[in-house]
């Protein structure tokens, strides 16, 4: 049984953290040289071993509660324009990866801007990265979308007590 779902007032910060590094961490994992970077637009930087492209990888990371894992992801048009001026001056090519944590698994899509915007309508400067069961489905059969998911569960979890045990 899942614990009650009650999100710590750093969740927000934590959850950003946590998509950038498992998605360096799977970058690496897989061949990629790639680093963390402190920089406006960007998250991360990767090269990519298959294609030798150099990418500026702007991580959009999300934490569902029960009943919204399908809400969509918003990237406003100053986070694309930050994300373009960027990678120009790294030299990369501008890339996003979304991070969504929708109940028992960890999506992860990763797509070129060029392809998300093909993908998305601007709705006053707004773009979205939909998360329902049939864009998920669309983006597996999509070859300009890599995927990968994180599956978990919770075997034991604390339970509620009157008092705290003396440890």
């Amino acid at each position: 049984m899942s614990p009650r779902m009650r999100k710590s007032t750093r969740h927000g910060m934590i959850t950003g953290n946590f998509g950038e590094s498992v998605v360096l961490y799977w970058l690496s994992k897989h061949g990629f040289e790639c680093a963390s970077v402190d920089h406006t637009g960007i998250d991360l930087i990767a090269r990519n071993p298959v294609t030798k492209e150099f990418m500026g990888i702007s991580v959009k990371s999300r934490s569902r509660n029960a009943g919204k894992e399908h809400t969509a992801v918003k990237v406003g048009q100053d986070e694309l324009d930050k994300a373009r001026a960027a990678c120009e001056a790294f030299a990369c090519a501008p890339y996003f990866a979304f991070v969504v944590d929708a109940g028992d698994t960890v999506r992860c899509h990763v797509v070129c801007m060029e392809h998300f915007l093909k993908l998305n309508r601007s709705r006053k400067h707004t773009y979205v990265w939909r998360m329902s069961p049939a864009a998920v489905e669309s983006y597996y059969d999509d070859p300009e979308v890599v995927v990968f998911e994180l599956r978990h569960s919770i075997i034991r979890w604390w339970k509620e007590r009157r008092r705290a045990p003396v440890c």
